[in-house]
């Protein structure tokens, strides 16, 4: 960002990653400092974002990516947490996957309206307030963060609530609405939000979705999240659909399939009779080193793929680096 900016954001967003060092799915802090003009921040080099993944294939992600990805994005949510910070701009965008050896974890970026929500020494909650400006993207906003009404825990909970169906239903009821100015089309946004129900946005999605709603909107607004049974909720579901925790995401197949494409396998060029198989070595080789995981529900405890191996490599480009802005936006 130029030095001059009338928002300048770096200097905090550099606080923040060396608060959350060490962290799964928080990427490393490289450098930060003045270079010409320009204040620069530097992390490690990621994947493609859930945004993009989402976008290559064909705007509909499946049940089993969506419940691999929540499970992730929900630490990774937590861990912002126990550090005694909110997000406060949960979205497809702001959630990378890894490159190479990590390229099945998911990191959470863009701290720059992150916000502390309890003092490190007495662990005071920031206090209820109303009357607050949108911060954040109104797409994946919270119904209390369009009323006004100070963020906290349950907030970014929410928010990846929508995240989820977003990838589920492939759109949200409140996308594409027309209006003359910002304000108007927050406020249209915001209408469409409150008139839509749980029920209505999760219908034909298993009950879990609902729950995971419910549970977010029964918390008080200094309450501190169980964490752990929306996990398990969306681990138990998992399970009962008889899906393999494998990594195979649904980019990970289509990724191949192209693959497959531009470099056909030898056997069918005619140059010797090596065996092809459907799906690359690492992905067919994932279901192995599960098998005893998954006959009982502790496999699952330790979904994260940092400490798991990871099955086959993916999209390999991708790099982070574009402009924040503090004001809130629509998508």
């Amino acid at each position: 960002e130029n030095v001059k900016t009338k928002h300048p954001q770096l200097l905090y967003e550099s606080k923040l990653y060396r608060i959350l060092q060490g962290g799964t799915g928080i990427p490393n802090l490289r450098w930060f400092g003045v270079e010409g003009d320009y204040n620069v921040l530097v992390i490690d080099l990621l994947g493609p974002s859930l945004e993009d993944l989402f976008n290559f294939c064909s705007r509909k992600l499946s049940l089993k990516s969506v419940l691999m990805l929540a499970d992730q994005m929900i630490n990774r949510v937590e861990f912002f947490h126990s550090k005694a910070f909110l997000h406060r701009d949960i979205k497809p965008d702001n959630f990378l996957m890894g490159l190479g050896r990590r390229a099945n974890q998911v990191y959470i970026i863009d701290y720059g309206l992150a916000k502390k929500y309890r003092d490190s020494s007495t662990h005071q909650h920031i206090p209820y307030r109303e009357n607050k400006n949108l911060t954040g993207t109104a797409r994946y906003a919270s119904m209390n963060t369009h009323l006004g009404i100070e963020q906290s825990r349950r907030d970014d909970l929410e928010s990846l609530g929508f995240v989820l169906m977003y990838f589920l239903r492939g759109s949200l009821p409140w996308q594409g609405l027309k209006a003359g100015t910002k304000k108007q089309k927050y406020e249209k946004i915001s209408e469409k939000k409150v008139s839509t129900s749980i029920e209505a946005l999760c219908r034909g999605y298993p009950t879990e979705f609902a729950s995971y709603f419910h549970y977010c909107r029964s918390l008080r607004f200094d309450d501190k999240p169980d964490y752990a049974y929306l996990k398990r909720i969306f681990r138990d579901l998992f399970i009962r659909e008889g899906f393999q925790f494998d990594y195979v995401f649904d980019w990970t197949i289509l990724k191949y399939q192209q693959s497959q494409l531009t470099n056909p396998p030898a056997r069918a060029l005619g140059l010797g009779a090596g065996t092809s198989s459907p799906l690359p070595p690492a992905i067919a080789n994932a279901d192995r080193h599960t098998a005893a995981e998954d006959t009982r529900a502790a496999g699952l405890s330790s979904m994260d793929s940092s400490r798991r191996r990871a099955s086959g490599p993916l999209m390999s480009s991708g790099n982070y680096a574009k402009q924040k802005s503090p004001v809130a936006n629509d998508h």
